[in-house]
């Protein structure tokens, strides 16, 4: 039998990162191609054939949406969309999210989600518009975790995540966490242990003259 160390069941398995913008169309086509069709069909709220995909990758790239991507050896397996709000009737930034089926159920989707948010509050946004599939149950509970509130019309639920207050999630984070955060947060508290040894004892303070 084979046991796991901490650190084996904490080992970050992927980077979360922002393209660059001539990253963007390659990584997130490629990325956007290989979902299987009901991931495929819940992204985009119905099936699109493969033109479609490349020529929304192609535009994604050059009408500034910022893409964050969870990669794993250099592979984007998730992406989350910020649109900018110029595209939006009512001035609001689009969001959009796609994970690929081998890894979902990993918190992949809430370390993009909570990403993304930082960076719309970074630009100054105020609120952000997402849109998705009446069949999406795992992106609308998403969703609905970040403090959108949806509302379903037409085949599509849709609703509006307002950034000027912290969502439950943040205030209350999950006691499950994401491997690719749970280094983190290990470096974190191990840091934070050791200012207090040290301001405790008074190790590393000059002795007086």
């Amino acid at each position: 039998m084979t046991y796991k160390t901490l650190a084996d069941l904490t080992r970050p398995k992927g980077t979360v990162r922002t393209l660059s913008q001539h990253e963007e169309l390659p990584l997130l086509r490629d990325h956007l191609l290989r979902l299987d069709r009901t991931s495929r069909h819940d992204r985009f709220h119905g099936f699109m054939d493969d033109g479609f995909i490349v020529r929304y990758a192609e535009k994604c790239a050059n009408d500034g949406t910022v893409v964050i991507a969870y990669l794993e050896d250099g592979v984007v397996r998730g992406a989350a969309e910020l649109h900018p709000p110029d595209g939006s009737d009512e001035g609001i930034p689009e969001i959009a999210f796609s994970v690929e089926s081998k890894v979902r159920r990993h918190g992949v989707g809430t370390v993009l989600f909570r990403k993304l948010i930082s960076v719309a509050r970074a630009k100054g946004y105020k609120s952000l518009r997402i849109t998705t599939g009446a069949s999406n149950d795992a992106m609308r509970a998403l969703a609905n975790k970040f403090g959108a509130h949806l509302s379903f019309s037409h085949g599509e639920s849709t609703g509006v995540i307002d950034l000027s207050r912290p969502s439950q999630l943040e205030l209350a984070p999950s006691l499950v966490i994401a491997p690719i955060e749970a280094a983190q947060a290990i470096a974190n508290f191990n840091r934070a242990y050791w200012r207090f040894l040290f301001h405790m004892y008074g190790w590393g303070r000059k002795r007086a003259a």
